[in-house]
């Protein structure tokens, strides 16, 4: 064992991108030791290539001594028959210059639709076509256009010439609303196992950095509590000496730690405690003995609509009028989007929600409105867009510190 394990660092030291496409090759079928090696891969400074249509086979393979092209045997729904076939048609073809050119040259016998969704949500067609909501749309209409060359091409005429143009050009893709980061990230994560081209928490980053400044991988033993922000993953359920208690990771995109949630916590926030979702979260980070890492204790968690109303100032809502002297409908703002109210442990009331500042902009003056706690709304994602509709120039903003 000593012997397999000193050839094995040398090989990992040597050979790094071959170590891990090899690696990563035989544990293909299981995604959480894929996610294991994927990230350990990276300490070694390994990056990868996504997987790609025109260049990818079915095994991960080493491009240079620091890159791994990911293996389309890795994309779930692809399969081993699936691959061999594109692979196959690519090398008797040469690389496919569109997603119709891809569809008429495969085997459809072998790559069904299923397969060239999953394939298109893994990004394997991103260096043929960017918009993956797009591709999606129309696989049903790339696989019409392949059936009717076929068609086509056993239909030729007495006096053909062998030109078939208006029956070879190729259709335009039909219009498909694209898909934000994160719904692109998650249909990547169904295909992948997990993340490859972004990370959730980059939708949000330079907001949560405003107030939630402390990086993950920054972190140390501390008795102060600590402000944190990511995305939650692996998420399990556990009976503890004290009764319930959430265990999930935190990922910001830097590194993760492990967090624990206690069963008062878990009731009073039922809907938030799911996968990939982001929390914000305040509490204890210790030392944990049993693993030899960080653990963080939470006291308090937030969704971000909720830690916008918690930690942020006000909304600075810039408005130059429109010439008539007519405000805009910032009552219909508050009634859509009211502030939450909560009782405290004095049994006292208390407003939740963001403050409105109105910044109105003349020739000759300039104001600033606050419309007192009459004015507060709940800011989710929502409420914000309307807020930049109705703003000068879209001239809306959270401020966290005055």
């Amino acid at each position: 064992y000593s012997l397999l394990a000193y050839h094995t660092a040398w090989l990992k030291v040597h050979f790094t991108a071959e170590f891990y496409a090899a690696n990563m090759t035989i544990e293909m079928d299981d995604t959480d030791k894929l996610k294991v090696l994927l990230n350990d891969a990276k300490l070694f400074g390994i990056s990868f290539e996504p997987p790609d249509v025109n260049r990818g086979t079915h095994r991960f393979e080493p491009v240079d001594k620091k890159r791994v092209r990911y293996g389309l045997g890795a994309v779930k729904g692809s399969g081993q028959s699936a691959v061999e076939a594109i692979v196959e048609a690519r090398e008797a073809g040469g690389p496919f210059h569109s997603f119709f050119d891809f569809c008429a040259r495969i085997d459809r016998r072998r790559v069904n639709k299923r397969a060239v969704e999953a394939l298109i949500k893994a990004g394997a067609f991103d260096a043929l076509h960017t918009d993956r909501a797009c591709l999606v749309a129309n696989v049903s209409l790339g696989f019409d256009f392949a059936d009717h060359q076929v068609v086509n091409a056993s239909q030729g005429g007495l006096f053909d010439d062998g030109d078939h143009g208006s029956a070879t050009q190729e259709p335009a893709l039909a219009h498909a609303e694209p898909w934000g980061l994160r719904e692109r990230l998650l249909l990547e994560k169904s295909a992948l196992g997990f993340y490859l081209s972004g990370h959730l928490f980059q939708q949000h980053e330079s907001e949560l950095r405003r107030f939630a400044k402390r990086r993950i991988a920054d972190l140390v033993d501390s008795r102060e509590p600590q402000l944190l922000a990511g995305i939650v993953s692996e998420l399990r359920f556990a009976n503890g000496q004290r009764g319930r208690v959430a265990i999930f990771k935190l990922d910001d995109g830097s590194e993760t730690i492990e967090a624990v949630a206690n069963d008062e916590l878990i009731d009073a926030n039922k809907a938030l405690l799911a996968e990939d979702e982001l929390l914000i979260v305040q509490g204890k980070v210790q030392n944990d003995r049993f693993s030899g890492g960080l653990r963080l204790n939470i006291n308090q968690l937030w969704d971000l609509p909720a830690a916008r109303a918690r930690f942020g100032r006000w909304l600075a809502l810039g408005l130059n009028g429109d010439g008539h002297g007519r405000a805009p409908p910032l009552a219909e703002l508050v009634a859509t989007w009211p502030a939450r109210r909560a009782t405290d442990d004095d049994g006292l009331e208390r407003v939740q929600g963001l403050a409105l500042r109105l910044q109105i902009v003349r020739a000759q003056a300039t104001a600033e409105i606050d419309l007192g706690d009459d004015g507060r709304f709940w800011p989710s994602d929502e409420a914000l867009a309307r807020c930049r509709q109705l703003a000068q120039g879209g001239r809306a903003e959270i401020v966290y510190e005055a």
